[in-house]
């Protein structure tokens, strides 16, 4: 579904993402994790066409996407930061996204995370008086709205109140199983826990963990993500993941 090939990309003499290679497919919920600056969001940025690689190419269906933007009809995206306009109501929000696709028909939006947040009840309120995680719920409405077979999401549940984030979760099961291709950045490692079930670890633009969970787990004895990668790192049987 999305196949990335030997991506490298600098900012001046800072060599952020270094001959990256990999393959995701449908039915896989990827962690993509890493520390601060490992090139997590440059990654995120290069699928969505939002940062040129200085080399390399992806390919989504099997189609480089540098050669037509149509590819992002696929793709449902949830920013960390949502930067909507503040003065626009909610309910004009969604109104304008819909009439962005008009190639998408009114009975095939999938509605299930704006009528699970009860997003109708904040439609007449202003973007920018919204709290951060009204604006994470309206965020993640958005990214599903169009039952999109590629969905990303940057730090999902921060924000959420418990209720909401269990939704959340329970939403991104539901997209995986339906064979959707889920790829999440978080900091909250529990919360991968629930959701994903592949880890992609990044470390100075370079790919140093690119495994299964269960193997992972199995591998290491640990059943926290946390710990299995810390165990991973530390052991050093990171040799035997496929890199």
């Amino acid at each position: 579904m999305i196949s990335i090939q030997n991506i490298s990309k600098k900012y001046g003499a800072q060599q952020v993402l270094n001959k990256v290679n990999l393959e995701f497919s449908g039915g896989q919920s990827i962690a993509l994790i890493g520390p601060n600056g490992s090139g997590k969001t440059t990654l995120i940025k290069s699928i969505l066409g939002l940062v040129i690689a200085d080399q390399g190419q992806i390919n989504v269906q099997n189609q480089d996407i540098s050669h037509s933007p149509d590819y992002r009809k696929l793709i449902g995206y949830m920013p960390q930061l949502s930067r909507f306009p503040e003065q626009m109501k909610v309910g004009q929000l969604f109104s304008l996204i819909k009439k962005i696709r008009l190639d998408i028909s009114q009975n095939e939006y999938d509605l299930s995370l704006y009528n699970d947040f009860g997003i109708a009840k904040m439609e007449r309120k202003s973007l920018g008086a919204l709290s951060g995680g009204m604006k994470q719920q309206v965020s993640a409405a958005l990214a599903f709205l169009f039952r999109p077979k590629i969905i990303i999401l940057d730090e999902p549940t921060a924000g959420l109140d418990p209720i909401s984030n269990s939704i959340l979760k329970q939403k991104v099961n539901e997209a995986r199983a339906q064979n959707c291709l889920l790829i999440t950045t978080s900091h909250i490692l529990n919360d991968l826990e629930e959701m994903c079930n592949h880890v992609v670890y990044l470390m100075d633009g370079k790919i140093v963990l690119n495994e299964e969970m269960t193997f992972i787990a199995e591998t290491t004895g640990e059943a926290n993500l946390n710990k299995m990668v810390i165990k991973f790192l530390q052991t050093g049987k990171i040799a035997k993941c496929k890199i």
